[in-house]
């Protein structure tokens, strides 16, 4: 049973992890990644910062971290009390908030690290994948109350074992391409392409340095839209449709789409620091849900799967 309080709870801690992870991109994107000096957890040496733009900045993003890490504990600490007499038939949501609480500390012990001693960009952009790591396993604990409400998470459906293993080397490729992009913001690399779809006018520029890494991105991000749509399709040929797996492919085709858009977006308003924040930001959002579905996904197929093999 899932009550609408601990529904409320969940949905609560999936909004605080994007809040988290928005306000990191941020961040980042105003380069206010050391706005508190080389302190961690105060901020240039006081427990509230002297007003400055950039430490503001941090310092509200280690607030929201903080209260979001309390926010995942309660969340996990409720779980287990709810559903600890019945584990058996309640596995998903002890995992998804056990994965949100590792992940949320994790990503906190992470962004102390960046904070103390200056880290690579390479590193840095790791960072950003542990907070979508911790936001997907919210979403999939707030998915999960959803289903559960309507008697859908115990069902079990026959459909093609060779959904499960497509749809996961999607989900870790999809991973790499946001990595990618993450390493392109941490090494201020965005203005490498003028232009969309072309780069600099030329359908393959030369490969150096930020040309070659925002033009690498965009061939990854170009092959990931036709990994996700032959998903779909093949879901759709060989998924029923009671199973909702081809419902969910369908929005992250949708959500590909929309991503793809959203890059040409940032290409044309890179120039523009002011509008270049919330295109940012609005190419973050759009890739955390589709990469929390693609996992959802993965985890439903690996289910039905299993309940095809018992069937």
């Amino acid at each position: 049973m899932v009550t609408g309080r601990f529904r409320a709870f969940a949905v609560a801690a999936c909004i605080g992890m994007l809040l988290v992870l928005l306000a990191g991109a941020l961040v980042t994107n105003t380069e206010s990644g050391r706005g508190c000096g080389d302190d961690w957890p105060l901020c240039n040496g006081k427990f509230i910062p002297a007003y400055t733009f950039e430490s503001m900045l941090e310092y509200s993003h280690r607030v929201v971290s903080g209260l979001e890490g309390l926010l995942v504990l309660g969340v996990t600490i409720a779980t287990y009390r709810m559903y600890r007499k019945d584990r058996s038939r309640y596995k998903e949501p002890h995992y998804y908030a056990s994965a949100a609480l590792l992940f949320t500390i994790v990503q906190a012990l992470m962004g102390a690290a960046a904070v103390m001693w200056p880290q690579s960009p390479p590193v840095l952009a790791i960072h950003f994948g542990i907070s979508l790591v911790a936001f997907a396993a919210t979403m999939l604990l707030v998915i999960w109350t959803y289903r559960a409400k309507h008697g859908n998470d115990t069902k079990m459906f026959a459909v093609a074992p060779s959904i499960m293993p497509r749809a996961l080397w999607t989900a870790i490729y999809c991973y790499v391409v946001i990595y990618l992009g993450a390493f392109i913001r941490h090494t201020d690399s965005a203005g490498g392409c003028e232009g969309w779809p072309l780069c600099n006018g030329q359908v393959v520029p030369e490969l150096e340095g930020a040309t070659g890494a925002v033009f690498i991105h965009r061939v990854a991000a170009l092959l990931l839209a036709i990994a996700v749509v032959g998903l779909y399709v093949h879901i759709k040929k060989v998924s029923p449709r009671e199973a909702g797996l081809a419902n969910a492919a369908r929005w992250v085709v949708i959500l590909i789409v929309a991503q793809v858009l959203s890059g040409a977006l940032l290409t044309e308003t890179v120039g523009d620091e002011s509008i270049f924040i919330f295109t940012s930001l609005l190419h973050n959002l759009i890739i955390v849900a589709l990469f929390s579905l693609l996992i959802d996904i993965v985890i439903r197929s690996w289910r039905f799967r299993e309940g095809r093999a018992k069937a």
